[in-house]
């Protein structure tokens, strides 16, 4: 088991690669810097293993994969994370590092969004972006994480090794950030210095089809952990629209004795059964979740135990 891992996701960063590895080496010279290539084509691979960086190799392609296998195979105490493209300072690092050393932090966000990043950034909708994600998790989820889609991390053993990586690409930093809050889990924010890609180098993430990702994530995810928020949400839209329909009938019934528009009056009985349904959708997957919280807590034991087997071995 590593004392510090570097975990460094990269695809076709070969301009930036080598000062990344050396930044960090000097920073954290006791780190194992890891280097996962995906698929480069510009020599990324070889220039990380020249400066010292073990390299191996992740050949589906996103990040979330790439994510995936790192957290799979390797052993650490404190696990860093950061892009390939030199945006995020080393300078950082070792604070990072020792609130998941010293202070048992089970993530550290490397926060972008209090610093400097609006200022560097120079894509507007990344901006807006980044500041609906942040209020949208925030508000739904009733946390404070200052920077939800920074690449830029420290976690501790517990937390990747407990952490189910179902996104494949970008939107893999929202998911972090909500299993971090749904689990209760130790997290606080570092204040970084952002700085924009050197030139030449070129950002993988699409404005808009990825930002649609995230947005997706987003409501996949809170239908996960907020069941009954969501399916409650559902319901009371139904039962609004079932009785905003209903009322019209009602009144003509009232005046009149009679329902000349029956299939109205259907629709409004349907509405207002899915409504009920929605409910208790949301009822039974609340009860499901809360299961799925207790096992998740036992999960944690298990992991502590791997994690004395393990430093034993060492």
């Amino acid at each position: 088991m590593d004392k510090i891992a570097v975990l460094v996701p990269c695809y076709n960063e070969g301009k930036t690669i080598e000062k990344v590895v050396t930044d960090f080496k000097r920073v954290l010279p006791e780190a194992v810097i890891y280097v996962y290539d995906n698929n480069s084509t510009d020599g990324t691979a070889e220039i990380a293993a020249k400066v010292g960086a073990v390299v191996r190799h992740e050949y589906y392609q996103g990040k979330g994969n790439v994510i995936r296998r790192m957290f799979q195979e390797v052993d650490a105490e404190c696990y860093l994370m950061v892009d390939g493209d030199d945006t995020y300072p080393a300078e950082s690092a070792r604070e990072m590092a020792d609130k998941v050393l010293e202070r048992n932090v089970d993530m550290v966000v490397g926060d972008r969004l209090s610093s400097t990043y609006f200022e560097e950034n120079k894509r507007p909708f990344h901006n807006f972006g980044n500041s609906i994600v942040r209020w949208g998790i925030n508000t739904f989820f009733k946390n404070d994480i200052k920077d939800i889609m920074t690449g830029y991390r420290a976690f501790s053993y517990r937390f990747v090794k407990t952490f189910p990586v179902l996104s494949k690409g970008f939107e893999i930093e929202t998911e972090m950030s909500i299993h971090a809050i749904d689990k209760n889990m130790f997290v606080e924010n570092v204040v970084i210095d952002y700085r924009d890609r050197p030139e030449g180098s070129v950002s993988k993430l699409n404005t808009y089809s990825d930002g649609i990702k995230v947005i997706g994530t987003i409501v996949r995810l809170f239908q996960t952990y907020r069941p009954l928020a969501f399916f409650g949400t559902v319901a009371a839209i139904l039962m609004v629209l079932a009785i905003g329909f209903f009322i019209p009938v009602w009144i003509t019934y009232a005046d009149t004795g009679m329902v000349p528009n029956f299939p109205t009056l259907i629709v409004c009985g349907f509405v207002a059964l899915a409504s009920i349904q929605s409910f208790f959708a949301g009822l039974i997957l609340q009860t499901m979740y809360r299961k799925n919280r207790q096992d998740f807590e036992m999960q944690l034991h298990d992991c502590y135990a791997r994690k004395l087997e393990a430093e034993k071995k060492n």
